[in-house]
């Protein structure tokens, strides 16, 4: 939505009546989705708040990035399918995609990936700042700590006012994420940190960095690679999630690009998001064997039972998550490529996913099957810790929140992100010396 067609939408307005006062409150459309009420001037003209816990209910801001419709299952990234988009294109023209508004030519395809490719590696320092954590230490710990870090290394791109810092900032950011992270797999592990290929495609070379060792050559398989560079392309963003709002709000107080993006990292963390599909493996395994199923599904339906089937819903999506149907033909793609023909996981998550599909009560709940439940069955496949999965998360949502904060950065109506409360404490009471106390 633009700003001529929010003003276009003002004509429009709902009536709000209070103490006897009425007060005209703007409606304003997007080019897609519900209307939406204007409630700037809603304290000055009638001095209440609105009550909205998780922001269920509230527009934070005006975007012209991605598209959820969770009703019908919809999910654009400027206005393109992810259905075609994961199908027909990679993860690098999706990034140029979400952060310039529109798929590359032929020769911006060219110069974003060379712009990119050339700052893949990290500052030499870097490597002595890993060496500071504990090998056991949660790569999501060290991912936290070693981005918001690199504020420290590149001070020629931390004014947020110059557009070109701005853009060699993007680069850097969507480029040192997977080195970064393949590091903090290494690390855990003592092995030596392998360094990025130019030749390889983004994909390719998280790929190599990950696994590759110096002793001898590691040739990426395209099958494994493709995987990957559509699970990161269904990841690339999401609207204003938990992370991404995290990291317009830190961003909305003018901090650097980089402390944005860790303060997203740091967000994303929580099982309630990034960690949803490390969730759904633990339950599988909980649920060992398909015989027990029927079991856990009865635990589910409980309302005094705090089990819960991971995987399964979303906060959005109210119909089948589109990711999903993506998600599962990889996994299948990459169990076959692998030569996994019983994988017990896997048979457990198909039949978990026929027996709730055609059960009445998820069908009444609409509790669909989401996009993490198969990736963590593929990460499992590929050989990728159980730890190392929220990392993956990060590396593909990062486009993502870059372009939500390049946005922000360059939207002239924002300001600093300050909710209001609804205060149940204690009224006004004036201080007592402590002898008096009782």
């Amino acid at each position: 939505m633009t700003n001529q067609a929010a003003n276009a939408a003002s004509s429009r307005s709902v009536q709000l009546n209070y103490n006897g006062k009425s007060v005209e409150l703007p409606l304003l459309q997007g080019s897609c989705g519900p209307e939406v009420i204007d409630i700037r001037n809603l304290y000055t003209e009638t001095g209440l708040f609105t009550f909205d816990p998780g922001f269920s209910a509230t527009a934070s801001c005006e975007s012209k990035i991605t598209y959820i419709d969770g009703e019908e299952g919809v999910l654009l990234y400027r206005g393109y399918p992810i259905q075609e988009l994961a199908e027909h294109s990679d993860f690098m023209e999706v990034a140029y995609l979400l952060l310039y508004g529109d798929l590359p030519t032929e020769l911006q395809r060219g110069d974003f990936i060379r712009n990119v490719t050339t700052h893949t590696m990290v500052h030499e320092q870097i490597s002595s700042f890993f060496h500071g954590f504990r090998r056991d230490a949660h790569p999501m710990a060290i991912m936290v700590g070693v981005v918001g870090a690199l504020s420290a290394f590149y001070h020629d791109s931390l004014d947020i006012n110059d557009p070109v810092q701005r853009e060699i900032a993007s680069y850097r950011l969507v480029a040192k994420i997977p080195t970064l992270a393949a590091m903090a797999y290494k690390y855990s592990l003592g092995q030596p940190f392998i360094f990025p290929l130019n030749k390889l495609s983004y994909a390719e070379n998280f790929l190599h960095m990950m696994f590759a060792v110096p002793c001898e050559e590691y040739v990426v398989n395209p099958v494994l690679s493709k995987a990957i560079d559509r699970i990161f392309i269904l990841h690339a963003d999401h609207e204003q999630n938990a992370s991404t709002s995290t990291v317009r709000l830190a961003g909305s107080s003018g901090a650097n690009p980089f402390a944005c993006i860790a303060s997203g990292i740091a967000a994303l963390w929580g099982p309630a998001h990034g960690g949803a599909n490390e969730a759904v493996l633990n339950m599988l395994k909980e649920i060992e064997h398909p015989k027990n199923i029927q079991k856990f599904i009865a635990k589910a339906k409980d309302k005094n039972d705090p089990f819960r089937l991971m995987g399964f819903g979303h906060r959005v999506y109210k119909n089948y998550d589109p990711r999903a149907t993506i998600m599962r033909q990889t996994c299948h793609d990459v169990l076959k490529e692998l030569n996994i023909k019983d994988n017990p996981l896997f048979d457990l998550a198909m039949e978990l996913e026929h027996i709730a599909l055609n059960d009445a009560y998820f069908i009444e709940k609409k509790l669909y099957p989401n996009v993490d439940f198969y990736s963590g069955i593929i990460f499992k496949a590929l050989g990728i810790p159980v730890s190392m999965f929220t990392v993956l998360f990060a590396i593909a949502r990062t486009v993502g929140w870059v372009a939500q904060w390049k946005e922000m950065i360059a939207d002239p109506t924002q300001k600093i992100g300050r909710p209001r409360q609804l205060y149940t404490g204690i009224e006004e009471r004036h201080y007592q010396h402590v002898s008096t106390r009782k």
